[in-house]
């Protein structure tokens, strides 16, 4: 439990990390972070201990008794905001093309799917939003290091920058909480995701 993820805002209730609930007891304790409820009330670390444990929550329990794990914290002075651009990176890829692939237009689990260079690499391709796209193995076999005109495939289209924020379920590769919600649809999930390089 001490190793579960804990949503970290900052001041303005914009999320910029993803903490351990052990980290984020040490903030809380320390006095640099409020602990935040679904209400939206903050709380202290002493007035968080003094809450009691509900049957559904997730709880931390040590020699004084049960401590609720906060999901939510928020720091007292932190205020950068975090980017809002839609990070060039593996997750994104695969939301920006539905788990699809762009060659035979089949749907696939994340694990069956792989990137796929348009104009390969080995040709002058870059890692970019534009040449990258999903692909399933067989049509990426089938590809090789040739452009889809070499390999007489056919996109199902052309791949583009997205400019959306995806929707996404996972946070940094980590399950969200149902508490994280209301402050992930302000912002890009994205951002705990490591961008692919070029």
């Amino acid at each position: 439990m001490l190793n579960a993820a804990v949503l970290v805002l900052n001041r303005s209730y914009l999320p910029v990390h993803i903490t351990t609930v052990r980290r984020a007891f040490c903030l809380l304790y320390r006095g640099l972070a409020r602990a935040v409820n679904e209400r939206y009330e903050t709380f202290d670390f002493d007035s968080w201990r003094e809450l009691g444990v509900r049957v559904e929550d997730d709880a931390i329990f040590s020699i004084s008794g049960a401590i609720r794990v906060p999901r939510v914290i928020l720091l007292q002075a932190f205020d950068r905001v975090p980017r809002r651009q839609v990070r060039f990176n593996r997750i994104n890829v695969y939301a920006r093309d539905r788990n699809t692939c762009q060659y035979c237009g089949e749907r696939f689990a994340r694990a069956d799917l792989n990137l796929d260079h348009v104009i390969p690499r080995s040709q002058g391709g870059c890692s970019t939003w534009e040449n990258v796209v999903c692909s399933c193995l067989d049509c990426n076999r089938k590809k090789g290091g040739r452009t889809p005109a070499q390999a007489r495939m056919r996109l199902i289209r052309q791949p583009v920058r997205p400019r959306w924020t995806p929707v996404l379920g996972v946070v940094g590769g980590r399950q969200g909480h149902p508490e994280w919600r209301p402050f992930l649809s302000i912002v890009d999930a994205s951002y705990w995701n490591a961008e692919l390089v070029e």
